[in-house]
């Protein structure tokens, strides 16, 4: 003959001991008989409580025999015990995973049957987890139970005011056991590993990239459905990602809250700030593989890599042109439309790329912000400082693949490439001459219009 069962008459779900079924049912009718004699919360079970007024005495008497951390509750012992020893003793009778905790593996569970047993009482949606359900309710009625003690902020969520004394505190509980480095969230440690292990277990279902962050798979998919789901409510423009709109919003209100702690610069994005203290310490800690050049920014090695694969991953959707960049495509598909969003505030010129405004504002203020420090000049643009340094140094880091020179500036080494290949991509729209440069075109119309831009009165 079987275990007794005693079955829940709102859910059907099925318990071996009455007193199990008698604490699940206080999930459906909410009652909390055991309340807290220093605070006003109270508690479905006893048990709960218990923990619960560890945290007003502050008593931890479960000391981790590896680690230094202790804990007011017994069950929390075992369990931190387990992300010393790898242990996971529930394992899915669904799929290969196991987990650490036996609440893990329930919900968990639910990943395979799709069930979601809590319904909120104010709104349609149901969960799959009871503290999922708590957390949405705080949406409905805006409570933030859990407040810092140290500044004056508060959080709807527990782990969120766990993670936000770490801003404070500096504390980084979470090793890798690789390298070196700590971090504050467990979730940031997980995503770390990957970088070591190279396991990407986000699939795109629509083409072949994988992710090893799932919000990056999120943000990819748009790329693929047009999906711009953050409106600006100041101009027209939607962006596919929260933070673009963020930083977007700066344009309008010209906020730089990253300010440089050794000049007087600030930035309005700390990545920007980021890449600029370099400018101060000299530091490049991404080097090529390949060759024995290093960058200040890993998105510059990115782009340097494909100089020696010669990959070119941004096709135009409307020539048959490719790009190694897709800023370099965003930019060349403005040759087609035309677009130029970046207009100047002081006069009625339009630009194309939002760094062709800056240095053109220069001309109106005068201001050259790039000094070579080896003689007295300087300069609007930070690439005119670069080539301008070479004319000290005498290096010339473009050399044709074709013959023996090298020039110390990309452009002449198009233009010297077009010698080669015999490339004249500049026609002129009222005869049948074409011109391998730019200058040369605009010198040759002269011809047809009998312009004479250098004439000088004796």
């Amino acid at each position: 003959m079987g275990e007794e069962q005693y079955q829940c008459n709102v859910c059907e779900k099925s318990f071996n001991k009455k007193c199990h079924l008698t604490v699940h049912q206080r999930m459906h009718t909410g009652e909390k008989m055991y309340p807290c004699d220093i605070c006003d919360k109270s508690f479905s079970e006893s048990g709960n409580l218990a923990k619960h007024q560890g945290t007003h005495t502050g008593e931890k008497p479960y000391p981790c025999d590896i680690c230094d951390k202790s804990f007011s509750v017994s069950d929390s012992l075992v369990k931190h015990r387990r992300t010393h020893t790898g242990e996971k003793p529930y394992p899915c009778d669904i799929c290969d995973k196991s987990f650490s905790l036996s609440g893990s593996l329930a919900k968990h569970r639910r990943t395979h049957t799709g069930e979601k047993p809590y319904p909120c009482d104010i709104c349609d949606k149901s969960f799959s987890e009871s503290s999922s359900l708590a957390k949405h309710r705080r949406t409905h009625t805006g409570e933030k139970p859990y407040p810092c003690e140290i500044c004056d902020k508060s959080f709807s969520e527990s782990g969120s005011l766990a993670k936000h004394r770490r801003t404070h505190t500096g504390e980084k509980p979470y090793p890798c056991d690789i390298c070196d480095k700590s971090f504050s969230l467990s979730g940031h440690l997980t995503i770390h590993r990957r970088t070591h292990t190279g396991e990407k277990p986000y699939p795109c279902e629509i083409c072949d990239k994988s992710f090893s962050v799932n919000v990056n798979l999120v943000k990819h998919r748009r790329t693929h459905t047009g999906e711009k789901p953050y409106p600006c409510d100041i101009c027209d423009k939607s962006f596919s990602v929260n933070v673009n709109l963020v930083k977007h919003r700066r344009t309008h209100t010209g906020e730089k809250p990253y300010p440089c702690d050794i000049c007087d610069k600030s930035f309005s994005e700390s990545s920007s700030l980021a890449k600029h203290r370099r400018t101060h310490t000299g530091e490049k800690p991404y080097p090529c593989e390949i060759c024995d050049k290093s960058f200040s920014e890993s998105g510059s090695l990115a782009k340097h890599r494909r100089s020696h694969t010669g990959e070119k991953p941004y096709p135009c959707d409307i020539c048959d042109k490719s790009f190694s960049q897709s800023g370099n495509l965003t930019i060349h598909r403005r040759t087609h439309t035309g677009e130029k969003p970046y207009p100047c505030d002081i006069c009625d010129k339009s630009f194309s790329q939002s760094g062709h405004l800056t240095i053109h504002r220069r001309t109106h203020t005068g201001e050259k912000p790039y000094p070579c420090e080896i003689c007295d000049k300087s300069f609007n643009n930070s690439n005119h400082l670069t080539v301008h340094r070479r004319t000290h140094t005498g290096e010339k880091p473009y050399p044709c693949e074709i013959c023996d020179k090298s020039f110390n500036n990309s452009n002449h080494l198009t233009v010297h490439r077009r010698k080669h290949t015999g490339e004249k991509p500049y026609p002129c729209d009222i005869c049948d001459k074409s011109f391998s440069q730019s200058g040369s075109l605009a010198k040759h119309r002269q011809t047809h219009t009998g312009e004479k831009p250098y004439q000088f009165d004796m």
